[in-house]
């Protein structure tokens, strides 16, 4: 049986780099990041962009569930919204897979200093600091595991996920 593994959390949570672990973690692991689906200059949020995302998202997913390389299937993406999830689960072949979902956190003063960080080395834009910490509550009222990163490694994180 397949393991899918859906990480959510807001940005500078640690999704890609707890993902990236959990990847060599487990045996025959692919692991998505969803901003690999959707990076573009400008960026552009749309109806339509929306619609593409999730079709770009659930293709790959499903291609990676069909194929027998694989035994664990990792996705990392933003996930702020309990529909988000549905909807990519509604569209992904999981009758013979076990599905995770894991919602990411950590408290709002070490989510700033994370992002500050990766402002101050030019990886993200100043503006993303008060859009994810206006995400970061959001994920207490969806139907996924909660797992406070405040204090773990990206390491110690795929740990704890692993042993879902």
């Amino acid at each position: 049986m397949k393991t899918l593994y859906l990480i959510g959390g807001a940005m500078g949570v640690g999704k890609t780099a707890a993902c990236q672990q959990l990847k060599r973690l487990l045996p025959d692991c692919v692991f998505l990041d969803g901003d690999w689906c959707w990076d573009a200059d400008p960026f552009v949020v749309t109806p339509e962009t929306q619609a593409m995302v999730q079709d770009n998202i659930c293709h790959l997913l499903n291609n990676f569930l069909h194929c027998s390389a694989y035994r664990n299937v990792v996705f990392g993406w933003v996930m702020h919204r309990q529909d988000i999830l549905d909807a990519l689960l509604a569209r992904l072949d999981t009758a013979d897979c076990r599905v995770v979902c894991v919602s990411l956190t950590c408290t709002p003063e070490a989510l700033r200093a994370r992002l500050m960080g990766d402002i101050d080395r030019g990886l993200r834009q100043p503006d993303v600091l008060a859009r994810s910490l206006a995400r970061l509550p959001l994920y207490a009222a969806l139907n996924t595991c909660k797992l406070d990163t405040t204090c773990l490694t990206p390491a110690g994180t795929a740990r704890a996920i692993a042993a879902l």
